[in-house]
This record gives C-alpha cells, sequence and structure tokens, in this order.
C-alpha cells in the first residue's frame, strides 16, 4: 500500500490530523504522523482493504494481529475516528469508532464532569457511510457524527 507523507512544513493555523494503521499482520500500530486535512480521504483510500481480507483468509488466528484499521486524530480538539473493515473480502461491513472528550452529566444532571475519551460506535457500515464520517471529522461537523455514531 502507498502513502504520501506530508511536505514537513507546518502552519500553525493549519488543522492537522493525526493517522495510523493497524496491519492485521504485524503486531505494532503503524504511526504515519501528521498530515494535512487534503491528505486524509487520500491515505484511507491507498490502502488495499479488500487485498488484506484476502490475505487474511489463508491465515491462522494466530497469525492475526487486527482487523485492517484505519484511525485519524484531530490534532486541535482531540475528535478522532478508528475505522475497521471485517468479514468476507466479497462481501464485508466496517465497524468505526469515535472517540472526542464529552461532558457527561451525573446522577440526576446536578454534577458535570469531562470524559477526555468518550468512546461510541457503529457496525455494518459502508465505504460510502465511512467516508461520510472521515469529510465530517475533517469539517468538524461533530452533529453530524455523534448522530450517526451511537
Amino acid at each position: 500500500m502507498k502513502r504520501k507523507c506530508g511536505n514537513g512544513i507546518r502552519n500553525k493555523n493549519r488543522m492537522t490530523f493525526k493517522t495510523s494503521f493497524c496491519d492485521p499482520f504485524k503486531p505494532d500500530i503503524v504511526d504515519w504522523g501528521e498530515v494535512d486535512k487534503e491528505e486524509v480521504i487520500e491515505a484511507f483510500e491507498g490502502i488495499a482493504w479488500t487485498d488484506l481480507l484476502k490475505q487474511m483468509l489463508n491465515k491462522s488466528d494466530s497469525e492475526i494481529y487486527y482487523s485492517p484499521s484505519f484511525e485519524v486524530l484531530n490534532t486541535k480538539n482531540q475528535h478522532s475516528l478508528a475505522i475497521s473493515v471485517v468479514g468476507d473480502p466479497n462481501t464485508y461491513e466496517w465497524y468505526v469508532f469515535y472517540k472526542r472528550p464529552k461532558v457527561i452529566k451525573g446522577f440526576l444532571g446536578f454534577s458535570r464532569k469531562t470524559d477526555p475519551a468518550f468512546l461510541t460506535n457503529v457496525t455494518g457500515q459502508t465505504k460510502k457511510d465511512v467516508l461520510q464520517y472521515i469529510q465530517a471529522l475533517l469539517e468538524e461537523n461533530h452533529d453530524l457524527l455523534d448522530q450517526k455514531i451511537k
């Protein structure tokens, strides 16, 4: 799989995203580092998702560390998506996990605390859905992500 790296020049006012990839055949998560907004979808699309699922068919469970997964984190506001593909190479689905800081109301709503890593997820998604969620993260459309990923 090909992956284009950023040019290394960062503007402090420019929004950047940290990306990583979970290769099913490697025990360590591959940190792709920070990329500009314009590079995130390109990085996701550059992964050979169905090829990885095909390769997994011929492996034992002990040879597989993860489902193929891509993670993108908005470094400014700490909202992130972790996206995994599961299933047969001909009939697969996507799992999407949305992590963000969130204020949680306590007992009877009298107390509040911030959970810095509040997590929700959704399964049974299509690639079209996943691309919509990535775009929403890039545009900071948190309302859409909260509505779709419960």
